[in-house]
């Protein structure tokens, strides 16, 4: 099996691949339809979700790909390349547990090249309780003005004036205010939404489904933009509970980092996707984390973003800037590079296999 194969192009491909992968082991697929909206080719988009292992094992892994749209083509080829890799298999067949593979958790964004969701939502900051009160983020409402201007590339007193805030601030706390989730400016980075996305909704069916009843639940979500190039930080996705922690860090090394700490990358975020198995799940143990791989540095990630978002607001830009910033978007996102994939398989391989050793040790 060659993993730098299982990676795509486009989403479409991807989905294909997947499916292909899935059927090969004799699975399938429960394909979740993505309601009046097509991808960027005019394809339809979904949701995909598929079972390895026993269906009714007291122990799950959960596999997800694509909370951030084009980060899917990180995460859809990892999971490509584990169905298609007969030592994962073999080894989950072994372990009597479970594997849930869910593909492309953000379709839309996938397939359009963005991070955000169709409704401009970052999904990693929607899973939150709307009943309560928003998280407040008060410190990106004085950048926000800044970071979309009128023009691009934007004007050099408007990023003097950011360059200012951050050095006030400190470069942690300006990641934060910047990365932490605000839910006040419908057009802006990191935006949570006023509801439960599409996405959150299906998600959540999809766990009550497959992964109420069990026991014990690991979940590696995949991401990238944030390290070193090709690095694969494990970072803890759980609530800032010392027992999940501690699980994780057992699970899959003590180098696993906590944004509630402070030792991770990430700055605090409210709202990410993995917080669904605390409603859905409700008494299983938990072990989660993001495994988020480095493609460039992190100013040239922000600038991506910025640029992309920059363009969803001004849909009639000259089609060479259109080209240029879906261009610096996807670099942002995607290494294409063949060490770079096989640098990130190997590392996804290797967390998975962990968990399924310690979710087959908690089974014994």
């Amino acid at each position: 099996m060659n993993p730098i194969a299982q990676f795509s192009r486009t989403y479409a491909e991807a989905r294909a691949k997947f499916q292909s992968a899935v059927r090969a082991q004799e699975l399938s697929v429960e394909a979740h339809g993505l309601p009046d909206r097509h991808g960027i080719d005019g394809e339809p988009l979904a949701m995909d979700v598929a079972h390895l292992g026993l269906p009714d094992a007291s122990g799950l892994l959960v596999l997800t790909s694509g909370t951030h749209g084009i980060e899917g083509y990180c995460g859809s080829g990892c999971q490509v390349a584990l169905l298609r890799d007969p030592v994962f298999v073999d080894a989950v067949r072994r372990a009597r547990i479970g594997v849930l593979f869910v593909h492309a958790v953000n379709p839309h964004g996938f397939s359009h090249g963005r991070r955000v969701n169709e409704d401009n939502v970052d999904l990693n900051r929607n899973f939150r309780d709307f009943s309560q009160p928003a998280p407040p983020c008060p410190g990106y409402a004085e950048i926000h003005p800044l970071l979309l201007p009128p023009t691009w590339p934007p004007p050099e007193d408007g990023e003097r004036r950011l360059a200012e805030l951050q050095a006030a601030r400190g470069e942690r706390a300006f990641q934060a205010a910047l990365t932490g989730g605000q839910y006040a400016f419908a057009d802006g980075l990191f935006y949570g939404g006023l509801r439960p996305a599409w996405s959150n909704l299906t998600l959540r069916a999809v766990l009550r489904r497959h992964a109420a009843t069990r026991e014990r639940l690991g979940w590696i979500d995949f991401h990238t933009g944030l390290g070193p190039r090709g690095h694969g930080e494990r970072i803890h996705a759980g609530r800032d509970l010392p027992g999940d922690l501690a699980r994780a860090r057992v699970w899959w090394g003590r180098d696993v980092t906590s944004f509630h700490d402070g030792s991770s990358t990430s700055a605090p975020v409210s709202g990410i996707v993995t917080h669904a198995a605390y409603d859905a799940c409700r008494g299983l143990e938990l072990a989660m984390i993001a495994l988020e791989y480095g493609t460039v540095p992190l100013p040239e990630a922000f600038a991506a973003l910025r640029a992309d978002h920059w363009l969803h607001l001004h849909p009639t830009a000259p089609d060479a800037q259109r080209t240029a910033i879906r261009r610096q978007m996807r670099a942002a996102f995607y290494d294409e590079a063949d060490d770079w994939k096989l640098k990130v398989y190997m590392q996804a391989r290797k967390a998975a296999l962990e968990a399924v050793t310690h979710l087959a040790a908690e089974y014994a």
